[in-house]
């Protein structure tokens, strides 16, 4: 379930990341994750997108686009300034908004794969799944 604190994160920091790609794009290093995390809406809608409910903007399409990439391979197309993002992202989701992760973790991690991939990342940072 916490995983998906994981996912929302590299989802909103990679939004326009090309697979083709060693990297992904860096058109976004600026977003102000802090902004982000205080704007429940914002982050409801990105939400929303991933789970089909609501329409994506370009940005949500992206990041349906290379969810699935960044979670299974911890983020290895990620720069530094991606990752420490998406590590802030996600600590406050699984802290803040567990029932966000719920509804995620059907749509994305069915099998708790992706969970286990990232459960001592997030021991490290006291976090237990």
């Amino acid at each position: 379930m916490k995983f998906v604190l994981v996912f929302v994160v590299l989802g909103v920091i990679a939004v326009t990341a090309r697979p083709e790609d060693d990297k992904y794009t860096t058109k976004y290093d600026n977003i102000n994750i802090d902004e982000l995390i205080q704007n429940d809406r914002l982050l409801r809608n990105y939400v929303d997108c991933l789970l089909g409910t609501k329409p994506c903007n370009k940005d949500g399409e992206e990041l349906k686009k290379v969810l699935k990439d960044g979670l299974r391979t911890k983020c290895a197309k990620c720069n530094d300034t991606q990752k420490e993002a998406a590590k802030k992202l996600a600590i406050h989701l699984i802290k803040n908004k567990k029932p966000w992760f719920d509804e995620l973790t059907p749509v994305y991690d069915p099998d708790h794969t992706i969970v286990e991939l990232y459960r001592e990342d997030l021991k490290a940072e006291g976090i237990e799944l």
